[in-house]
């Protein structure tokens, strides 16, 4: 009976535990939706743009946009009540003509907030990261209540670094490690100097540039590449992929920087001297991304040319999804940067080598962390 019941307090202690803390029911706890978030429901695009806590208020402003135009709007307060906290809305169509009756809202009392999510009756704001968050809204029609998912990810700004100007080319770049096109000898190098990892190197064993291009269907990288030894160990493309030789190429496709480790929101493709192709998917695992990226390299002594293309997709890609690469035009901006990983005959790689310089100690952040790397910018 004494081992019962130690058990079962054991149990109980387990459960409580381990039930999300409700935390008070203030602005400041909730502050973390505060700005402008972007969407898709109901067919079309959706904006919605929150406000810092002040005045002992939140508000936002919301629009859907369907067809490229807009289908209705919304104002929404989330108040200090009564010791608690309450959400207002009004509706209007596109031109402003209110749905509600002149005094009329439609409110949301609250129920509880904890760390992640806010919870009223009838809508809920859900935590994703730092920058994606879902809301849940029960919707009433024809006697029935649908509850409808939101999910937004967050407009950031990112800081612009090592901006480059990319030509823009129309003749045919076949991929073959021969680089004998016009359009490089008509583009400048760039280089491929800052160590994110290891110690300074020496010349004779390493040296690395670059140049890039791009068309309609694809950015497009030529990269010389001075390594003294060339060294692939692990055969399974899976397997520590970051600690052979390898080169890797980082894409934001808008930009906006901010965290991708396990996301979308950009892309850190690993490039294998046998040509396959690794980035971490959604489930937190290695996965192979080979119909993103062609490449080819040649190697000549300690010198290797790879041709590489790169198809662009944006974060709506979908692992195991059909998915359409991005068609590029002049004046957009892609988050850029490109890296070496170099191993000089051993289980893990000596030096990791950057194309953009990043402050701190810790530099080796491009794989979690989009805002290092820098912006290119499409020309004609």
């Amino acid at each position: 009976m004494k081992h019962l019941f130690t058990a079962v307090l054991f149990l109980t202690f387990y459960t409580v535990c381990s039930q999300e803390k409700t935390l008070e029911p203030k602005l400041e706890n909730i502050a973390w939706i505060s700005g402008t978030w972007h969407g898709e429901a109901f067919g079309g695009k959706t904006e919605e743009i929150w406000s810092k806590p002040s005045g002992g208020s939140m508000m936002a402003s919301f629009k859907l946009i369907v067809d490229g135009k807009v289908k209705f709007y919304e104002l929404e307060i989330i108040r200090e009540i009564e010791n608690s906290l309450v959400l207002q809305l009004k509706h209007f169509d596109n031109t402003l003509k209110g749905w509600e009756t002149k005094n009329e809202t439609v409110d949301f009392s609250l129920k509880k907030i904890t760390k992640n999510k806010i919870i009223f009756e009838g809508m809920t704001f859900e935590k994703v990261s730092e920058n994606e968050m879902n809301v849940y809204v029960d919707i009433k029609e024809g006697g029935e209540t649908e509850n409808v998912k939101f999910n937004y990810k967050k407009a950031t700004t990112k800081p612009i670094k090592q901006l480059l100007e990319v030509k823009k080319t129309e003749e045919i770049i076949t991929i073959d490690g021969i680089a004998n096109e016009a359009i490089w000898n008509k583009t400048a190098w760039h280089a491929l100097n800052q160590v994110w990892l290891g110690e300074t190197l020496a010349s004779d064993d390493f040296e690395g540039r670059y140049k890039l291009a791009w068309k309609k269907d694809a950015l497009y990288l030529l990269a010389e590449i001075k390594d003294d030894k060339l060294i692939d160990i692990y055969k399974d493309p899976l397997t520590q992929w970051w600690d052979d030789d390898c080169l890797e190429i980082f894409i934001d496709e808008d930009n906006s920087g901010g965290e991708h480790q396990f996301s979308h929101n950009a892309f850190a493709y690993h490039i294998a001297l046998d040509g396959n192709v690794v980035d971490m998917a959604t489930n937190k695992v290695g996965k192979l991304y080979n119909s993103h990226i062609e490449s080819k390299h040649k190697t000549k002594g300690n010198i290797t040319i790879w041709e590489v293309k790169i198809s662009i997709y944006d974060d709506s890609y979908v692992d195991e999804g059909d998915n359409q690469a991005v068609t590029l035009t002049a004046g957009k901006n892609i988050g850029f940067a490109l890296a070496y990983c170099d191993n000089d005959n051993s289980k893990l790689r000596e030096n990791f080598i950057g194309s953009v310089f990043v402050e701190g100690e810790d530099k080796n952040r491009g794989w979690i962390d989009a805002n290092i790397f820098g912006t290119l910018v499409l020309k004609k």
